[in-house]
């Protein structure tokens, strides 16, 4: 199984023991806002983190841990344009393997800048890109996220993360990959398997988006499980949980 999308610099050591345990072999940890991100020095501190120290606790684990670096909506300092200077250089860093988590989170007009200033480098360099979706006015603002992607970068190069039965009808022919995240307060288990019977297996990964907020490390195996009780094939579920986002990360 691959963990699409966690952020492994807020969880204990034993967690990707715990991942590995269940059968988890992969995972990408993405940059967030772990704190005040009050200046591009913690910013790319932060960055650094997930790309060194992180990628060993979990190897130390027997978890195969890669990176996804940029500036979260929630991590727009002032001189944030120190960060994007560095961005290029950044992502040729063998442990990443994708631009993100990026996004929108109230759609200001700072957001949206930076938002299009991370998309035209990645279109530039051909990598992949980890988008977020917000829980709050989430179907408002993952349409104005959706036709800003339209408009600056081919869609296949996009993760988009966080997608719930409110914004599926936005998204679903949307030529890019499709993250459910299976999270305490976002969704169960079971609501991703309704969700995934309802429209197919082709396009979606599994993440548990864990953090700091209410999560659970296992949430992606638990849901393999719950796929297997509902009667879904092996090819379906390995799909969803393992090729998609191998595919999609090249990883």
């Amino acid at each position: 199984m691959i963990d699409a999308h966690i952020h492994a610099d807020t969880r204990p050591y034993e967690d990707f023991e715990k991942m590995a345990v269940a059968g988890i072999k992969k995972a990408v940890s993405c940059a967030h806002d772990p704190m005040k991100m009050s200046t591009s020095a913690v910013v790319l501190d932060h960055i650094h983190r997930i790309m060194e120290n992180d990628t060993q606790r979990a190897g130390k684990n027997g978890l195969k841990l890669y990176a996804a670096v940029g500036l979260h909506p929630r991590s727009i300092s002032s001189d944030y344009i120190r960060v994007i200077e560095k961005l290029p250089e950044l992502l040729a860093n063998k442990n990443v393997v994708a631009l993100g988590e990026i996004g929108l989170e109230t759609a200001s007009e700072m957001e949206i800048k930076v938002f299009k200033q991370q998309l035209k480098i990645a279109q530039d360099m051909g990598i992949k890109v980890v988008v977020h979706t917000p829980r709050t006015n989430k179907k408002d603002i993952t349409n104005i996220t959706a036709s800003i992607i339209e408009d600056n970068i081919e869609t296949s190069l996009i993760l988009l993360d966080h997608v719930d039965n409110s914004i599926i009808d936005r998204v679903r022919n949307f030529e890019g990959v499709l993250g459910i995240t299976v999270q305490p307060q976002k969704m169960t288990p079971e609501e991703a398997v309704i969700l995934m019977d309802e429209y197919g297996y082709d396009r979606f990964v599994l993440d548990s988006d864990m953090s700091s907020s209410p999560s659970d490390p296992l949430s992606v195996p638990k849901t393999v499980h719950k796929l297997r009780l509902a009667g879904v094939n092996e090819k379906d579920i390995k799909r969803v949980s393992y090729n998609n986002a191998s595919e999609f990360f090249d990883i």
